[in-house]
């Protein structure tokens, strides 16, 4: 008899949760200020509190309890605005990334830190130099988001100013990712710097790199774009990439899609590991999870979220519509614009029938509609539940693993690891212990070669 076979091990990350209206804020619950053996004392974690280290910290320190392969920051350049006023239930203040991500490195042993930077407004001696550093900080286990910024709202900050059109983003951002292995690739494995020289399209620049070669080669190597361009770039450059897709249907496409180019740069499908964004919901009960799922995407999508998404997708002022009241008749204007120097890539009058068609077939107000339209949960249930659906995506081709976006802060991860992980590794999904010191240990993805 042809014993079973041992299931497919997933990979698991956390995302601390980003600056939009899909996190919910609590108040902290009361309890005692508690004193670490040898340290100073210390109050429990702000619920809350995006600027406080302590936030970043519990979140980090549960993560690394639950053997996560690593901890993830999104990032944001500028806050956004609508009609001149900040998003109304966006978080106004976050510290930037990588600085944050050095100060866990002294507080964790084995996470992998993995921040988001953009390739649009950065260059590539700079963020090589600060990832190296990382790397080197926490004993190799540093990694960056590549990500490409789409809007001249955002480019206002920065001096070049402006944007990049789309397949322009992607070219920028894969010479970006080539110039900045290059240096981490320049010096010698006898550990000594060597001259550089990168002309590019984007780059022109040459000298010796300041910082030895990072512990694990390159730092590892995040990508989250879903374009065609996007997932070409994610086969040729990325180590990791952080989808989207929550069905499994779409899962097992987007897996397949993205696994099978990695040929055509002689990549095996083990080289990349497709972890979408996931969000779960627990309840004792089935019921009790449902329940509380409704509530946490009511939380999320507040009167004045819900009409201000109303008024991206029809391009009108629409502050004089009741959230509790029916979708507009007014068509929206396709070439509207609401939110400053926000670019657009939808088709405004193809979402509008389908937010039409939702809403009269149940029902819907305007409120209700942007609720069921943009704040569903990945995985709810009770944590047998939710474990068996997890491990069917990754069993099944979907996923290689998740990167967890809990919807609290900065208790939101505790539930599913003192719950839902154990019974994930007593059904052989997941790791009982690290493997090694490395985040390219955790993924189990080849150290690039020294160049000699």
């Amino acid at each position: 008899m042809t014993p079973p076979q041992a299931p497919r091990r997933m990979h698991l990350a956390a995302h601390f949760p980003g600056v939009n209206n899909t996190t919910v804020w609590a108040v902290p619950p009361a309890g005692p200020t508690t004193t670490p053996a040898g340290g100073a004392a210390r109050r429990p974690p702000h619920f809350g509190s995006q600027i406080d280290f302590a936030s970043f910290e519990h979140l980090a320190r549960v993560a690394e309890r639950g053997l996560f392969d690593f901890f993830f920051l999104a990032e944001g350049l500028r806050l956004r605005e609508h009609k001149g006023r900040i998003h109304d239930l966006d978080v106004v203040g976050r510290p930037e990334s990588l600085t944050v991500l050095a100060a866990l490195a002294a507080v964790t042993e084995r996470l992998g830190l993995a921040a988001t930077v953009s390739a649009t407004f950065n260059e590539p001696y700079e963020l090589a130099r600060r990832l190296a550093s990382l790397d080197h900080l926490s004993g190799g286990r540093a990694a960056w988001n590549v990500v490409t910024s789409s809007d001249a709202f955002t480019g206002e900050n920065f001096r070049r100013g402006g944007y990049l059109q789309h397949a322009e983003r992607y070219a920028r951002a894969a010479e970006f990712v080539a110039t900045a292995r290059e240096l981490w690739d320049s010096w010698t494995p006898e550990g000594v710097p060597r001259p550089f020289a990168h002309h590019g399209r984007h780059f022109r620049v040459s000298g010796e790199f300041d910082v030895p070669r990072p512990p694990q080669g390159h730092p590892v190597v995040i990508q989250a774009g879903d374009s065609g361009e996007g997932r070409e770039f994610a086969a040729a450059a990325a180590d990791v990439v952080f989808s989207r897709h929550g069905t499994l249907d779409e899962g097992r496409a987007f897996f397949a899609d993205v696994k099978r180019r990695l040929a055509a740069y002689g990549r095996a499908p083990g080289d990349l590991k497709i972890m979408p964004g996931v969000t779960h919901v627990l309840g004792d009960t089935a019921a009790e999870a449902q329940e509380r799922a409704a509530e946490i995407r009511r939380q999320q999508v507040s009167p004045q979220t819900a009409l201000l998404t109303l008024e991206q997708v029809w391009g009108r002022d629409l502050s004089s519509y009741d959230p509790d009241g029916p979708l507009p008749a007014v068509d929206p204007d396709p070439g509207g614009e609401v939110s400053h120097g926000r670019v657009r890539h939808h088709d405004r009058l193809a979402v509008a029938a389908r937010w039409r068609a939702l809403s009269e077939a149940k029902g819907l107000s305007i409120r209700q509609t942007v609720i069921e339209t943009t704040g569903r949960q990945s995985f709810i249930g009770t944590p047998r539940q939710v474990a068996d659906e997890m491990a069917r995506f990754v069993a099944a081709e979907a996923a290689d693993g998740f990167i967890l976006v809990p919807h609290l802060t900065p208790g939101g991860l505790d539930e599913f690891v003192d719950r839902v992980v154990p019974l994930l590794q007593e059904r052989g999904a997941f790791r009982t212990e690290y493997s090694g010191p490395t985040l390219r240990d955790h993924l189990g993805l080849a150290r690039p070669r020294e160049r000699t």
